[in-house]
Order: structure tokens, then sequence, then C-alpha cells
């Protein structure tokens, strides 16, 4: 843009994987603009993802009163706005902000709709960071290359987390939005057996209790971590961590910014949504390793864009013919 612009506002208020994947454009927008502000805002209870991040000036925090939010971002001036989640209340905000530029993406949603709708596929196979980045284009911010980033402020870290990530284990993602993007615990139970060496688990308060059923079964090898830590302590072990088995959730996203091998298992959703893990040029092998597990050939899958609580068809082969032995042989080879 010319003049430069001086106030930049990029908006993005879910969720964590999503917020991940927006690193790499606050990265460039800074190299292209060193001397703007760049102020990024989020849901309040996301804030910890992008607190240290380096290249934010000013961070807001949405906590649910719409018009104050409004009314604090429109003291702000802002010369240039980028919506990078385009939805009705993102693009209510733009409307009330009336910046002099504003750029959003192609969220490809009528295409989804079809694909879940009709198994009607119009997407064009175009991951979430580079559909960003098309939309940039226009004022001259390009794709550095170097993928997604995640900064933990260690405070955040205790020293018992400190302390476990100095040993060797492999981190198992047992979170998921929606239970259509998890494994059943029977299934998990079935690779934990097939799994050797030492499992972190790790995921929500809603995983606690499989958590801790799994440490029951396997109480040698299994430190369940489920409810027990903040965003960031998580986020720690999965950097130390050998590799990363996990379901389609915002850990995979942090564990691609760290460069792990990662075994990503995909349910009701496809990764033709553009939401796979997104390696930098400097994680080639890491990316070279990694694999998504899918189950081929259900005429019922994609059943939704995001997830249900409960297989809409009730035989949940998505996840239930999933592998466990070729999960685990993975898991050995790499």
């Amino acid at each position: 843009i010319s003049p430069a612009p001086k106030k930049i506002l990029v908006i993005r208020f879910s969720s964590i994987g999503d917020i991940v994947m927006t690193s790499p454009v606050l990265r460039c927008l800074r190299k292209t603009y060193p001397n703007a502000e760049i102020h990024f805002l989020t849901k309040q209870r996301f804030a910890q993802v992008v607190a240290s991040n380096p290249y934010i000036t000013k961070l807001h925090l949405f906590s649910g009163d719409f018009g104050a939010l409004a009314n604090q971002l429109k003291l702000e001036n802002f010369e240039l706005v980028i919506d990078l989640h385009k939805s009705l209340r993102s693009i209510r905000l733009r409307l009330a902000l009336n910046a002099p530029k504003e750029i959003d993406f192609d969220k490809e949603n009528i295409s989804k709709w079809m694909m879940v709708k009709w198994k009607i596929d119009r997407l064009k196979g175009i991951h979430r960071v580079d559909q960003y980045f098309l939309a940039l284009k226009e004022i001259g911010v390009e794709n550095d290359g170097l993928g997604l980033e995640y900064f933990i402020r260690a405070e955040d870290v205790s020293e018992k987390v400190t302390e476990l990530a100095e040993t060797n284990y492999l981190a198992l993602v047992i979170g998921g939005t929606y239970a259509t993007k998890r494994l059943p615990e029977l299934k998990l139970v079935e690779l934990c057996e097939l799994l050797k060496g030492n499992i972190v688990v790790l995921g929500g308060q809603e995983e606690a209790e499989t958590g801790h059923r799994l440490n029951q079964l396997f109480p040698e090898r299994i430190i369940n971590l489920a409810g027990k830590l903040n965003l960031n302590e998580s986020a720690y072990l999965v950097r130390s961590a050998s590799k990363v088995i996990t379901h389609d959730t915002g850990l995979m996203h942090v564990a691609a910014a760290f460069g792990k091998p990662i075994l990503s298992i995909f349910g009701n959703t496809i990764p033709e949504f553009g939401m796979t893990p997104y390696f930098g040029n400097q994680h080639e092998m890491a990316a070279s390793e990694s694999r998504i597990f899918e189950v081929d050939g259900l005429s019922c899958r994609p059943c939704s864009k995001l997830g249900y609580s409960k297989c809409p068809q009730g035989h949940f082969r998505c996840m239930n013919d999933q592998s466990m032995p070729l999960i685990a042989e993975w898991e050995a080879h790499h």
C-alpha cells in the first residue's frame, strides 16, 4: 500500500489452531511494514496463544461485549484491517471500524458445504495459510516460507513441566473440540498397548477422565496430564516430545510450529479442507516423516465442516476403522 499503513488490525477470534496458523502472516506483515503498529484481536480465552508473539504491538481481547469492543477499536483509527476470521461478527466489526483498507480471504464455505452435503468436490485444495497469503498479495505481503511459530513465556511453565520435558517420551494428544474428531477410548487403549516407551497424554478438561483411565491401565509408561496444564505447558511438552500423535486439533498446529514429526488422525473432517499440519522450509525432515491417517472410501465423510457430539450415522467408522497397528508401526519407524 502506498503510503505504508501505520496501524494495522488483524482479526482472528478463535480457536487455538486457527490462531497459530496466523503466525506467518504476523511475521511477514512485520517484515513488510517494520514501522507499523500491528494490533491483534482474539477472544479473551485464547489470549495465551498470542500473548508473547513479538510481532504484535498490542493485543485486544473480546470478552462478549461487542459494543464496547467496537468503541474501543474505533479510537485506534486503523488504516488497514485484515480479517482472518471472516464471520458475521468480524464483518460487523469491520463495518463499524470503516477503515480505509480492508482485506479478507476466500474461506471456501460454499465448496465445503457442497462437499459435506452432496460430496461434490469443488475445493481448491489450498492450505489455510496459503489462502491468507493469496489475499495479502495485493498489499505486497509475501510468504517467507518459514512456516508457523509459537512463542512460550517461561513464567507460564511450571518447574515440573520443564523437568518432564528433559525426559524421552511420545506426546499423545487425545483432545479435540468435537467428539467426532476424537478416537474412542477403546481405540486409545489399543493404541497405548501397541506403542513402546513413555507416553505423555495431553488434552483438555473434557479428556481428563480418559487420560486417567489410560494411566491406570499403563501406570509404568503413561503420564496423564490431560486437563492439568495451561496451554503453554502443553505446548512446551509438545516441543520437547520425540514425536506427536494427535487428532486434528490445536496442538497439532503447535507441533507443526515446532517442526515435530506428526501423525495426525482425521475423523469426520478431511485434509482437503486445508487445515493439515503446515511445515516451513526449515522443517522439511519433519514434514517428510509426518503422516495423515484417515479412513478412505466412506460415503458419509466428511459429514461436517467442524464436527458433532456423536456420529450422525451411529457407526463412527471414520474413527472405529482406524488401524492402531499401522499407527504404532509409524511410531516405531520414525
